[in-house]
């Protein structure tokens, strides 16, 4: 790995951490910094799913302007233009392609929730135009873009966020800082929970393109199928085409706390998975069922990372979230904004907390300061978190256990596995070599 990309994963590890210490010390924006008429112009892609959270979120900051709402499909997009206006009282500009909403000028900032498909590239365009980015996770769709957005970030200065909201959890933070400071002792094993409820979506075949649908901008980057219903609009999860399954989906908010908890700034040597689909005979192409073991035999750490899709168990009280293991006690964390702790072998109750952020706020402020270093899911994590996912699906994929060499982020004398690594793209929406 050259010298930049290793400076840039030591400031991941600062800035994570630092966000940590510094919890209690709120950042203010002077009012020097906004003009009469000086508000952030904001523009949300893909309006469906998250999009909806986004633009509720943007539209909620005093000195932020939803200028601009766009989706390939025109239904959707109308819709949503619709409440806004309903709720708001004012218009909002819509767009189907998004190129057109990188070319405006006018706009200041991104906000992407489209498709995990879409993500890197969406947000690489951005940055080429000078826009800042607010990426949903996964920061990526697979391994090797991540890294391009990185690169992209830097070079372009860009303000990048990845939508991985537990960071911005003040209760988080201070979660974080007790296992820097030693609470629970020595953590050397973090495990990730995902144990969502995903029932049978069946198989719908294939039909004519809806009308108002651009399928052909909806499916971008990604190999041209024939339109279904079992991706459009919310199945696309579990397709490898548009997807990355559960650990991919929920599971990049666990991945990138097992990483920021454990304190490790690069992807681990060691990579084994193993589930399966046992429940449905359905279109998902993805496991409903995935275990999945990451080692850091320098580090002398590990992480275990569980998807379950159905009936079960909880683990420590919760099923979405995480557990860190240490040499003097255990730590749970309950979703996004909620942690305890449990210490010595007595299990005696120690710290806890729930507390909540704003992760959009703590975006704008970074913009408004023109600061990266400011937000609380740096571009780094997209990159980490994601690619853990990734990797996990690949070792999966090629059903064996897998060495993967973090500097290089290549798997080691593997061209099976180190094919998955990246993706062919589909004209006119290709990865540039050089961002």
């Amino acid at each position: 790995m050259n010298k930049q990309n290793e400076v840039s994963r030591r400031d991941f590890i600062k800035n994570s951490t630092g966000a940590a210490v510094a919890l209690s010390i709120p950042y203010i924006i002077p009012a020097s910094a906004f003009g009469a008429n000086d508000r952030l112009r904001v523009a949300v892609l893909g309006v469906n799913g998250r999009g909806k959270d986004h633009i509720k979120g943007f539209t909620n900051l005093a000195n932020v302007e939803v200028a601009t709402l766009c989706d390939p499909d025109n239904n959707v997009l109308q819709t949503r233009a619709k409440e806004f206006e309903e709720k708001t009282g004012k218009k909002v500009k819509t767009e189907n392609d998004l190129r057109k909403v990188f070319e405006d000028k006018t706009i200041d900032a991104v906000s992407i929730a489209t498709p995990n498909h879409w993500h890197a590239l969406a947000a690489i365009w951005a940055c080429q135009a000078g826009k800042d980015v607010y990426v949903e996770k996964p920061g990526s769709h697979n391994l090797s873009e991540g890294r391009k957005l990185v690169e992209a970030a830097h070079k372009y200065k860009r303000v990048v966020q990845h939508g991985v909201q537990l960071r911005s959890s003040e209760a988080l933070q201070e979660a974080v800082k007790h296992l820097r400071d030693g609470l629970i002792g020595n953590v050397y094993m973090a495990r990730g929970l995902v144990y969502k409820w995903r029932p049978d979506i069946g198989d719908r075949g294939t039909e004519p393109v809806p009308a108002g649908l651009n399928y052909d901008l909806w499916t971008g980057p990604a190999e041209m199928k024939p339109f279904s219903k079992n991706y459009v609009h919310y199945d696309w999860h579990w397709h490898w085409n548009y997807g990355n399954g559960d650990i991919g989906n929920q599971g990049i908010h666990e991945t990138d706390m097992c990483m920021w908890g454990l304190g490790v700034d690069s992807f681990p040597e060691k990579i084994t998975s193993s589930g399966g689909k046992f429940l449905w005979n359905d279109a998902k192409e993805t496991p409903e069922v995935l275990t999945s073991s990451f080692v850091y035999p320098k580090e002398k750490k590990i992480i275990e990372f569980e998807v379950r899709p159905w009936m079960t168990n909880d683990e420590g009280g919760t099923g979405i979230g995480n557990i860190f293991y240490g040499s003097e006690g255990y730590m749970v964390v309950k979703g996004y904004d909620f942690y305890e702790t449990f210490l010595g072998k007595e299990k005696k109750p120690g710290p806890t907390r729930k507390a909540g952020g704003d992760h959009y706020k703590n975006f704008i402020d970074a913009v408004i300061a023109k600061d990266p270093k400011m937000v609380n899911g740096p571009v780094e994590t997209a990159h980490l978190s994601s690619g853990l996912a990734h990797l996990g699906n690949i070792a999966y994929r090629t059903g064996r256990a897998l060495t993967f060499d973090p500097k290089t982020e290549k798997f080691v004398n593997d061209d099976d596995a180190n094919k998955y690594l990246t993706r062919k793209y589909r004209a006119p929406y290709s990865l540039p070599a050089t961002v």
